[in-house]
């Protein structure tokens, strides 16, 4: 196990309280979060990112430093297919733009918090049952068949069980109320499309936990590394979606490059059980080449997307004034 000192947990806790302190005075007005404003914070979030990775690297080691990376950057690259369904939520829902980061950042939190129950409930699994990494890399196979084939498209945010369940519990009135979450009608509670939209965002990303904690978990076993890294993924998450809320369409490879990196991880998934249960001589995938594996197949991605953009794409980029 890996040797964490306290004070470098510590060091993190505080980094993402104040991480999320900071963001929340910073966007206490309710605004429409521009192109440029979105660049500027998401190089504050990766900047922060890898600051902590230098850290880790320098209190750590090498291949804990390597592995953080690595689980950062792979974090950072199956986000976005949360932001095509963020897109999908908001579009349903019709939530006005001034109000789409007072949604993300409840959803940051809730994220930050089902995130660490599954990972710590990962890391548990993997260190008593190893063979339960077979299991993980079939998810991730399946997973991989999903995205190639669009059913991740039929997304209903309105038709999820969290969005019922939560119609049941308390009324929903059709109506925002600026960015109030509950309103009184009649004497009575009732709840904002708002709350909706956070439940619904909620919902999305404990689907995409599916993936996303088998797949941190064929990088690193280690409590540390893998909650770290998630969780500075998470943080960045709503510049990123701001940043490429009008981009994501243009991006038409991205999907397959994420089904890529799925079925790379499931191999590697494979590969360590069996090194674990079967033979030692079967080859183990060093994190470095993993690393490289990812940045290769996002960089190739989003290379083949801009030289090869889709027909509808090309044909906003040659006129413009369709887009209105």
């Amino acid at each position: 196990m890996l040797d964490v000192p306290l004070w470098l947990w510590a060091a993190f806790v505080v980094t993402v309280v104040v991480s999320l302190t900071v963001d929340l005075l910073a966007h206490r007005d309710t605004h429409v979060i521009g192109f440029k404003e979105a660049a500027a914070w998401s190089a504050v979030w990766v900047g922060l990112a890898l600051s902590f990775g230098a850290i880790v690297f320098l209190v750590l080691g090498t291949t804990p430093g390597v592995d953080y990376t690595t689980a950062w950057l792979l974090e950072k690259s199956l986000s976005v297919d949360n932001l095509f369904v963020f897109a999908l939520i908001f579009a349903y829902f019709k939530v006005p733009r001034a109000y789409q980061h007072r949604v993300l950042f409840f959803g940051v939190i809730g994220a930050l918090v089902f995130r660490g129950v599954f990972l710590a409930a990962g890391v548990a699994l993997v260190s008593r049952f190893t063979a339960v990494l077979f299991a993980f890399a079939a998810v991730l196979f399946y997973s991989t068949y999903k995205i190639l084939k669009g059913d991740e498209d039929r997304f209903d945010p309105g038709g999820s069980i969290a969005v019922r369940l939560l119609r049941k519990v308390v009324p929903v009135r059709d109506e925002y109320a600026g960015t109030k979450f509950f309103v009184k009608e009649a004497g009575k509670r009732v709840a904002t499309p708002l709350l909706a939209v956070v439940v619904a965002i909620e919902a999305a990303d404990l689907i995409f936990a599916v993936d996303s904690v088998p797949a941190v978990l064929a990088v690193s076993d280690e409590a540390f590394i893998v909650y770290t890294s998630n969780a500075f993924a998470i943080l960045g998450l709503r510049a990123l979606y701001f940043l490429l809320a009008g981009l994501l369409d243009k991006f038409r490879y991205l999907g397959q490059g994420v089904a890529l990196i799925l079925a790379f991880i499931g191999v590697k998934l494979i590969l360590q059980a069996s090194h674990k249960l079967i033979s030692t001589s079967i080859p183990e995938i060093p994190s470095p080449i993993s690393l490289a594996v990812i940045a290769t197949i996002l960089a190739v991605s989003v290379l083949l997307s801009i030289r090869h953009p889709s027909s509808a794409t090309a044909r906003k980029a040659e006129d413009p004034g369709d887009e209105d």
